[in-house]
């Protein structure tokens, strides 16, 4: 018994023994460092040095005393310096605190830049950067001049929605430079991690602030105009919704304590001027769009494109080659044809591509001592950019039995439409082909069932619906198409295939079908104009409700076409079916039209006197 209680008193004492060691180990390795340490700061205070991270808390407490911040951000930033005063600089924590208070201290909390009140500086700048846009440049000064009355004035949230190419950034830059603010640009396509905007926490390694904040820094001002582009191609996935996250930024009435999850102290982006851009607005979520002022930037006429080019591409393009005047020139006719045959675009880049093109060539033919053409002619084009791709719609088109033109609105500006309907033997099927989507197909099934029900009046037999199968197809197939305003285009097909009349091939229409035969208004309609002028069609068929949209085409397009508004399908049909037959596609032979379209024929001839007029 005696042993065993000495080997437990001994391994006690054993223990005990071997932690005051360990203790004493730790306390001697501490003080070794604090000596070394303080070996360290004398040796660095007798060579003039200093410690740096002494000089850099000192620093910062200046800057913090000195400097004009909100109370929040001095208070957050007094406590992170006094726990960066205990850190060890060798320590990782001592880092992230640091580079924590950087952020703080050189965000422009209250540095702003004043703003450009003077109107008449500021449309002449907009006059001198961009051709057209009237309604646009009317908007911005407005804001100017309201900014004049109320210097205390939210920032707008103005998207500007339109084709590409149509100078959406480029008019942002502008803007900036009007108002004398500092200009920053953001990209969101393709984003899809929420902490781009709102930033990581800083329990995360590697956490930064978002891209909001990270770019208001590098401007240098809490007052500038930031665009957001490409908004209307965010994304989302298992990292967050920045879409959702973009709802308190352009947000007027909440973004004044924007809070980033890095900085945690809210920031005031009331005084940020927000300009957003997008080609489409169906993918832009309704929250958001909610928040935004829309400007419509639509597509070029033909003379518009003349008058950007020989004011701003063409003199830009020389420049950017190296070039002179005397080396290289395009006339009026030259531009007109690059237009019609090379291009065929709402905006300008392929023009400009174009241009650049020719340029390129010129400058070989300058670096290699050859003799160069000076002024390019029409007939020179092929030499450059080799055939015309493009070739005028109507070179290619007659009047013939199952064919419609239509005109549709697509992301990169109007384009027209091709519908053609053929019929073969069969039992009543119907066949739609042209990767069509949900709501066209729909329109289609509309379109029968009208022509179905008007099969008198429109002189079809009975036995042509139960003996035939019908076929509609939408060419370019390898392209989605939907949308409910090919409907009436769809129609006239189908009645001039089943009634075998020829369709008038130089008149375009569009608009929504109702079973009971009334045309509804549609969207793009100057989109949808301007894609018929650049096919050289001059008649175009509208919906009643759409002919206050004509205030938004340009004065002389609409004086050199003929617009004839409907409400009904019949109305259509007058117009865009010829009197006589016509060899209908699939069907072989000729018939002759019923006896009761002799008074059709002279309402349509009458109709289309009356359409002429107007």
């Amino acid at each position: 018994m005696a042993i065993r209680l000495l080997k437990r008193a001994l391994d006690q004492i054993k223990v005990g023994q071997e932690i005051q060691e360990a203790t004493q180990e730790e306390i001697t390795k501490a003080q070794r460092e604090y000596f070394l340490r303080e070996q360290l700061k004398t040796i660095r205070r007798e060579l003039g040095e200093g410690n740096e991270a002494e000089a850099a808390i000192t620093e910062m407490r200046k800057r913090l005393s000195e400097g004009k911040y909100p109370e929040a951000v001095k208070k957050e930033a007094g406590k992170e310096l006094e726990r960066l005063a205990t850190i060890n600089p060798a320590s990782a924590e001592y880092s992230v605190v640091k580079t924590y208070l950087d952020w703080l201290l050189e965000l422009p909390w209250n540095v702003t830049t004043a703003d450009n009140v003077d109107i008449g500086k500021a449309r002449d700048i907009l006059e001198r950067d961009h051709y057209g846009l009237n309604k646009i440049k009317d908007r911005i000064l407005e804001y100017l001049a309201v900014r004049k009355l109320k210097a205390d004035m939210k920032g707008p949230i103005l998207c500007f929605y339109g084709p590409p190419g149509v100078g959406k950034t480029s008019l942002g830059k502008s803007i900036a430079e009007a108002l004398g603010r500092k200009f920053i640009r953001m990209s969101v396509g393709g984003m899809r991690d929420e902490a781009e905007i709102r930033g990581h926490r800083r329990t995360y390694v590697g956490a930064m602030p978002g891209k909001i904040v990270q770019n208001i820094r590098r401007a240098g001002t809490a007052n500038p105009l930031f665009i957001i582009d490409e908004i209307d191609k965010i994304g989302n996935d298992f990292r967050g919704d920045p879409a959702s996250a973009l709802l308190e930024v352009l947000d007027p009435e909440q973004n004044n304590s924007f809070l980033d999850l890095y900085l945690d102290v809210p920031f005031d982006l009331s005084r940020v001027m927000f300009l957003t851009t997008a080609n489409r607005l169906d993918t832009i979520p309704e929250p958001l769009k909610d928040r935004m002022e829309v400007l419509h930037l639509t597509g070029y006429t033909e003379e518009e494109k003349v008058g950007i080019a020989r004011q701003y591409l063409v003199p830009r393009q020389i420049e950017a080659h190296g070039l002179k005047t005397d080396h290289i020139g395009f006339d009026k006719k030259t531009l007109v044809e690059m237009i019609r045959g090379y291009t065929s675009e709402a905006g300008l880049r392929r023009l400009e591509q174009a241009i650049g093109q020719i340029c390129r060539k010129t400058a070989k033919s300058v670096a290699m001592g050859e003799a160069v053409i000076g002024k390019i002619s029409s007939e020179a084009l092929v030499d450059f950019l080799g055939p015309a791709p493009y070739l005028p719609e109507l070179a290619e088109r007659k009047d013939e039995a199952g064919v419609a033109t239509g005109l549709a609105w697509t992301a990169a500006g109007g384009d027209i439409l091709l519908i053609e309907a053929t019929r073969m033997k069969g039992r009543g099927g119907f066949n739609l082909t042209g990767q069509l989507g949900d709501v066209m197909k729909e329109s289609a099934q509309a379109a029968l069932s009208y022509v179905r029900s008007h099969a008198t009046e429109l002189g079809v037999l009975e036995k042509d619906f139960s003996k035939t199968d019908i076929h509609l197809h939408v060419p370019a197939g390898a392209i989605p198409k939907d949308g409910p305003s090919a409907g009436v285009t769809m129609a006239t097909a189908l009645a001039s295939l089943l009634s075998n009349r020829r369709t008038r091939h130089d008149v375009a229409m569009t608009g929504e079908i109702t079973l009971r035969g009334k045309v509804l208004p549609v969207g793009g309609v100057k989109e949808k104009v301007l894609a018929a002028r650049r096919a050289g069609l001059r008649t175009v068929i509208l919906p009643a409700r759409n002919e206050k949209d004509l205030l938004d085409i340009p004065e002389e397009v609409r004086k050199s076409m003929t617009f004839i508004f409907v409400r009904e399908i019949g109305e259509v049909l007058k117009e865009a079916l010829r009197s006589g037959t016509g060899s209908a596609r699939g069907d072989g032979v000729e018939r002759k039209g019923p006896q009761g379209h002799k008074e059709l024929a002279g309402k349509q001839k009458s109709a289309a006197a009356a359409a002429k007029g107007r």
